[in-house]
């Protein structure tokens, strides 16, 4: 992924979570794959292995995509709050941001 479209879906997250369309941190994420509510996850890059590895297990069992593209330290500059995992709520944004990173 290109640095231009990097800083934009830095950008929609941001706009995603002034909007009230992210759910952030471990558990609250892991509940809304389970109800199918998430739509795109992210997990940090410096998260722990057994955080990233329960992540992607959980996305990759209910078919919900999950990225690595961020550090703790840039998730919490776009949404806010110190981080490791959040999950998209908004089918819109999860589409864009889809767009944005698979190119």
């Amino acid at each position: 992924m290109n640095t231009v479209n990097r800083q934009k879906v830095m950008n929609l997250l941001g706009l995603a979570m002034r909007a009230g369309k992210l759910v952030t941190g471990e558990e609250l994420t892991i509940a809304d794959i389970r109800r199918q509510k998430a739509k795109v996850v992210f997990v940090a890059t410096d998260a722990s292995d057994n955080t990233r590895k329960k992540i992607k297990d959980k996305s990759s069992y209910y078919k919900v995509p999950c990225f690595e593209l961020f550090s703790e330290a840039e998730i919490t500059q776009m949404i806010g709050k110190p981080r490791k995992v959040f999950g998209v709520l908004d089918a819109g944004f999860a589409k864009k941001i889809k767009e944005l990173i698979e190119g």
